[in-house]
């Protein structure tokens, strides 16, 4: 046994997880991050592991885009169904709105790396200005969020008409306008459901990832982090973020794009 284990009474076989020590140089506060990511990539795995297993049994559209009808028979084309962009009524771009929503987010991931590395450094006026911009970045998608929601919701004015079981049990044909959780006009119920399920979930971690935002940005505003003498709150707020934006681009190639 070394002299300087003896000292201080630890035995050299303990090694990095023996106790006492930061394991891989990690605090507690980032093990503890990382442990709730992991649990909550398993959360959304299964989510989108669902999604796949009812996607691929439904068939897909087989006919032309341009004569592309929602039905309950056929899984509905997402680059048709997801083709308005905010004022400007009757243009049609597939998938660029939301295409826009995810640039927004990786972009705040960007402003968030620069906030960390200015909290490494110790400069304040730096730390506050990413995260507000990080804060800014998260707003907006959120804000683009809700009008997706509601266009959605309120659908086309045409709509689709579809034949259901109707809450009487009986099956009537007639024409059905946006999207709730029983019916809507893209295709089967099971399309509206996963939409505002997966991504009303990855929304709800948005929400509270923009709320720690707020709170980290006022924080170091006032200099409390400073005092502390270190910003690893930054960074472990940003290890969150990070991983909001990694989980959006999943949801984005299995909902958007399949």
């Amino acid at each position: 046994m070394s002299t300087t284990a003896t000292a201080v009474g630890v035995s050299p076989k303990r090694g990095i997880w023996g106790g006492g020590n930061e394991p891989l140089k990690a605090s507690y506060g980032k093990l503890m991050m990382w442990f709730f990511l992991l649990s909550d990539i398993f959360t959304f795995a299964a989510f989108l592991i669902s999604y796949a297993a009812i996607r691929v049994s439904y068939p897909g559209y087989a006919g032309p885009e341009e004569t592309f009808v929602g039905s309950n028979e056929y899984w509905p084309i997402p680059e048709l169904v997801f083709d308005a962009i905010p004022f400007f009524h009757g243009v049609h771009i597939p998938l660029a709105f939301v295409g826009l929503m995810t640039f927004i987010l990786i972009m705040s991931s960007v402003t968030m790396v620069l906030a960390v590395e200015a909290g490494h450094r110790n400069d304040r006026k730096d730390v506050v200005k990413w995260l507000l911009w990080t804060l800014l970045g998260g707003i907006t998608f959120l804000s683009c969020q809700a009008w997706e929601w509601s266009h959605f919701i309120h659908g086309t004015e045409s709509g689709s008409v579809l034949t259901f079981v109707n809450n009487m049990g009986k099956i009537v044909t007639e024409t059905v306008t946006g999207a709730n959780l029983s019916i809507n006009e893209y295709g089967p119920a099971a399309f509206a459901q996963l939409f505002f399920f997966i991504t009303g979930f990855h929304g709800f971690h948005v929400t509270i990832g923009v709320v720690l935002l707020f709170l980290a940005f006022y924080q170091a505003a006032v200099g409390v982090y400073e005092n502390r003498g270190h910003y690893e709150m930054v960074e472990k707020i940003g290890l969150y973020w990070h991983f909001v934006d990694l989980v959006w681009v999943f949801v984005f190639t299995f909902f958007y794009l399949i």
